[in-house]
């Protein structure tokens, strides 16, 4: 599955859904999320601001240590909660990335995996069949209160941020793919503007200003491979602009959708997006001829099978982790989970694929992450006030 389209907790969490890549990535670019823990405190009654906690009618001395052990008990849950989100999303997308990249870059038995459609394709698969499950569990029906025709759009986008991501990978460094991630924020607010008629502080521009800075540093230190010419590089930057581009534009479609539609909820939009998704890769597949050959490459190589399967795995758990996150936590903390996995993907990366990042490459690295870090901060600040 694609990372996890990684998903903007921005406007809704479950826009995080489809590309779990990329969910990851989307959910980070826009932080004006509603957080439901914190609406169930506000709504909490008599609550005291300056002691932070609800003020009792009869406070007296023999309830104060029961509601203080309460209250304990219910930290050391939520630390725990919070501990099973941050392994659950690390183990699931280190393990997606690590696999995507060996998928698209290493040589099996008889050569190179065939095709990045087959490995969209076959994501999109398992996503289906796990929206289908939950569809059933909390709606017990598969109808959608919205016309089918409606995630066409983004799901047309959405493949085509997924196929980018992985194809990008046979030209460029896993670490430049990693970081340019980071710069959908730019074409997010982009989208924004024009989709849904939002406005951005200056800061949000010095921000995505900042981050452009430190990716296209960050491409300048990698050192070209022997063999590689302007051509290849130029490819490998047109799939990463075809991801993030066609990634932003998922998310701002899926918020008007969610608009339009307020009785969709995310494991609706992950089934009819899926839906177009399949339809959309399996013609691709058939038209190029690539599902035969894949299906042939995979019956001589059971390795390159198994990692389709663990890519599959993964990014459905990884989904349904993000949902959980950011249900439980809120889309900030969410995103300094994803902000921590991006720097570990990159270090595992480096380890055991062999790429070398000197100085100036972690530099503009820090750069990147620093920022992300601030806007975090900012985001947590202006949701306290």
């Amino acid at each position: 599955m694609s990372e996890a389209k990684e998903i903007s907790p921005v406007e809704k969490p479950e826009s995080a859904t489809i590309a779990a890549k990329d969910r990851d990535d989307s959910v980070a670019s826009e932080m004006d999320g509603r957080d439901s823990r914190i609406a169930e405190l506000e709504k909490a009654p008599m609550l005291d601001p300056e002691k932070g906690r609800v003020e009792k009618s009869d406070a007296s001395s023999p309830e104060t240590p029961a509601a203080a052990k309460k209250e304990e008990k219910n930290k050391a849950a939520d630390a725990a909660a919070f501990a099973f989100c941050f392994v659950g999303l690390q183990v699931s997308y280190l393990t997606w990335g690590f696999v995507q990249e060996k998928v698209m870059t290493k040589e099996y038995t008889t050569g190179k995996f065939p095709s990045a459609t087959f490995c969209v394709f076959s994501n999109r698969v398992l996503a289906i069949v796990v929206a289908m499950a939950a569809m059933g569990i909390q709606h017990r029906s598969l109808k959608i209160p919205a016309p089918f025709y409606a995630f066409a759009p983004c799901s047309i986008s959405n493949t085509l941020s997924s196929y980018g991501q992985y194809e990008a990978l046979h030209y460029v460094s896993f670490g430049l793919q990693t970081l340019s991630k980071s710069t959908k924020v730019i074409p997010v607010m982009l989208m924004g503007k024009l989709l849904n008629k939002k406005s951005y502080k200056w800061i949000e521009y010095v921000e995505a200003l900042m981050i452009s800075f430190g990716v296209s540093l960050f491409s300048f230190s990698e050192k070209s491979a022997p063999g590689d010419d302007k051509t290849t590089e130029l490819l490998g930057y047109a799939m990463i602009a075809l991801y993030i581009g066609a990634d932003s534009f998922t998310s701002q479609w899926q918020t008007k959708v969610y608009k339009a539609h307020p009785g969709v909820d995310q494991f609706q939009m992950m089934f009819g997006v899926n839906t177009w998704s399949i339809l959309f890769t399996l013609a691709a597949l058939l038209a190029s001829g690539e599902l035969w050959t894949t299906i042939a490459f995979l019956k001589l190589n059971p390795a390159a099978f198994m990692d389709n399967v663990t890519i599959a795995i993964t990014s459905a758990t990884g989904q349904l982790f993000i949902f959980y996150t950011i249900k439980r936590f809120g889309p900030v903390a969410f995103t300094i989970i994803m902000t921590t996995r991006q720097i570990f993907s990159m270090v595992i990366s480096n380890f055991a694929f062999g790429h070398s990042l000197g100085i100036s490459g972690w530099a503009a690295a820090s750069v990147v992450f620093a920022t992300l870090f601030y806007r975090v901060y900012r985001s947590a600040k202006s949701r306290k006030g």
